[in-house]
């Protein structure tokens, strides 16, 4: 029986410039006829990885082209009395490995040591390549490996034990280009943030002044302008559980660990763009999670087809939580399915009866894990 964990947060931003467009400005999109204020999933998930990185940095994988030399850092002082040592020997033999590595094509190393494209490889890849390099010294030196060795060396990566994916690997998936084998099918989608309300650019303008001019402080000294917007955002994920714990080798302790630091993380991370101009740091004051199973995933932005819109004294964050759950509640009954559901209403949204209201994160996210795992 399938199991989906999906989580909904109304999110209210002061001005701020969260996720910027190749010109510097906020992102937007048309959404119900409308331009809507958004982030991308791609900069959710990014500020969701270094919040990973803060619980536990062997959860998180990295994507690099300098494998090379992070292997060189690993690998000096373990190598350092083997016989032919030096470091033009040692990074002779990790480009060599390195080079090594591919099925559909073979990894290139350039003159600065860089990769032709982005390895993503967790701290236990890593780990198994640079134990296959210091068992192979003399050999890979030769420049020359043999067919075992190439596949030792690709078999380090997700070879036979595949527990050496990360956490974060086995949520968001990954795409290996020179060996699409070794891919990963994600176990989460992220959706991009979008408005609940329309929006319109605002621009601010700015100037400097040198202060170590002379006393004559008239005109600017550098001036511009910043734009900006500010916004009630919708946000969305969903994690199929099943997924997860097979991405992680049944390892379902693990998998509900990962599942609690994903979920919290999805609340309390943050883009991390302009802020030391705007300092938003504003945390949702609604998030929904439902713990479903036998029912399709339910992305509620529709909800806001219609753009919200409030009138003097209404709060633009509870009247689109009011939306937001006469949206699920309509969907439920069409469709239906098993549901457990959990709430944290910061805002005194009128909810009729939607959900289990949890006073604090902490219980909401409780909630939700035991609710997993019955």
């Amino acid at each position: 029986m399938k199991t989906i964990i999906e989580i909904h947060a109304l999110q209210n931003f002061a001005p701020s410039n969260l996720n910027r467009d190749d010109t510097g400005a906020p992102k937007d999109a048309f959404f119900g006829g409308t331009r809507r204020a958004r982030v991308s999933s791609q900069c959710l998930k990014r500020a969701l990885r270094e919040y990973f990185k803060g619980q536990n940095k062997d959860w998180v994988a990295d994507r690099t082209k300098r494998v090379v030399d992070a292997l060189k850092e690993r690998l000096t002082p373990k190598l350092k009395d083997q016989k032919d040592f030096s470091e033009v020997n040692l990074l002779k033999t990790i480009e060599v490995a390195v080079s090594s590595l591919g099925s559909n094509k073979k990894v290139k190393v350039d003159k600065e040591r860089k990769t032709d494209v982005l390895l993503f490889l967790s701290p236990g890849e890593i780990d198994a390549l640079e134990k296959v390099i210091t068992e192979s010294f003399a050999e890979l030196l030769k420049g020359k490996p043999s067919e075992q060795l190439v596949k030792n060396l690709n078999d380090a990566i997700d070879g036979e034990d595949k527990s050496r994916l990360s956490v974060d690997v086995a949520l968001f998936g990954r795409m290996l280009a020179v060996m699409p084998e070794k891919s990963q099918y994600a176990a989460c989608q992220v959706a991009h943030a979008i408005s609940t309300h329309s929006v319109e650019r605002e621009f601010d303008f700015y100037t400097a002044v040198d202060d170590l001019k002379p006393e004559d402080t008239a005109g600017a000294d550098m001036m511009g302008t910043v734009e900006f917007n500010s916004a009630c955002f919708y946000r969305y994920a969903v994690v199929d559980w099943e997924k997860l714990v097979t991405n992680l080798q049944g390892n379902r302790a693990l998998a509900a660990k990962g599942l609690h630091v994903f979920l919290e993380g999805f609340v309390v991370a943050e883009p991390t763009g302009k802020q030391n101009t705007f300092a938003a740091h504003n945390p949702p004051e609604f998030v929904l999670v439902s713990v479903r199973r036998n029912a399709a995933p339910r992305n509620l932005a529709n909800a806001f087809e219609i753009p919200i819109r409030v009138k003097k004294d209404e709060s633009l964050t509870r009247k689109s939580a009011e939306e937001l759950a006469k949206k699920a509640q309509t969907l439920q009954v069409a469709f239906g399915g098993e549901e457990q559901t959990f709430v944290l209403n910061l805002i005194e949204a009128k909810l009729n009866g939607l959900g289990t209201i949890a006073p604090a994160l902490k219980d909401l996210l409780d909630k939700a894990i035991l609710a997993v795992q019955e």
